[in-house]
């Protein structure tokens, strides 16, 4: 079964890798300190794809015209969806030891998912929106559920960050529908329990930290803006890779079509 997408276009340039590769915290900075003017790249890539969305919800979210801000904001949301698998493919690559060139792959994999991904983004984009929406509110009601409510909206953003990363990998190497995607991630998520939390728990530290010391926390935007969101995709997606890898053989099948390409 043919599930990887073409991923010819371009030989991939690669890194030598001297001796057995490296794991954890050291693997970690390995990448970071490699790869670092790769990372900010895709960084600002990333922002020009969502940030148009994100305003657009916090000027409704603060008063301006709410209902209109908050509709275009889902639609100003449609390139999300490809820009996250784009990132996501371009990450993952990082993690295989063969980076190429940013610009060109990351171009090439958000116009070749962006059909498919970008309904997923807006749902994603939707349910994100809704949580910070809900989370106003429970600030401001001092309901006496509030304990109660908070906990389901940390459960639920938790599963969702569980989940969403092996959705948009799956969209980068895998030729599968939709809705067998979202099942295959939600059973992923679950068979890698703890490879997935890690993931989601490492993934939304720094955001954590950011909303809990907003808006002091402010002053570092200019970070998060650079590079502040390459890490966390990196953390994120050093603990879930593995387990797609295994489920899926992508380094293996990449590997045998690029011993295949060889000999042609």
């Amino acid at each position: 079964m043919d599930i990887f997408r073409s991923n010819r276009n371009k030989p991939i340039t690669g890194y030598k890798k001297g001796g057995p590769p490296k794991k954890g915290v050291s693997r970690f900075f390995e990448i970071l300190v490699r790869d670092f003017w790769d990372l900010i790249k895709l960084n600002l890539m990333f922002c020009i794809c969502v940030f148009p969305t994100i305003v657009l919800f916090l000027l409704g979210l603060f008063g301006l015209h709410p209902g209109i801000m908050f509709a275009l904001s889902i639609i100003a949301a449609l390139p999300v969806g490809g820009a996250v698998t784009a990132y996501m493919f371009y990450i993952t690559m990082m993690l295989r030891d063969e980076p190429s060139g940013v610009w060109y792959e990351f171009k090439r994999k958000f116009v070749e998912n962006f059909k498919q991904a970008a309904p997923v983004g807006v749902i994603c984009a939707v349910i994100l929106y809704a949580q910070v929406m809900l989370w106003g509110f429970l600030l401001q009601s001092g309901s006496e559920y509030e304990l109660l409510w908070v906990f389901a909206t940390i459960l639920t953003l938790l599963l969702f960050f569980m989940i969403t990363p092996y959705l948009f990998m799956q969209l980068a190497y895998i030729t599968l529908n939709t809705l067998q995607i979202l099942k295959n991630s939600m059973l992923m998520a679950v068979s890698s329990f703890l490879r997935s939390l890690m993931g989601a728990l490492f993934g939304c530290a720094m955001w954590v930290l950011f909303a809990l010391y907003f808006p002091v926390s402010l002053f570092l935007f200019p970070v998060v803006f650079v590079i502040g969101i390459s890490i966390s995709m990196l953390l994120c997606l050093m603990w879930v890779w593995p387990p797609f890898d295994k489920m899926f053989k992508v380094e293996e099948t990449l590997a045998e079509r690029k011993h295949a390409d060889d000999q042609n």
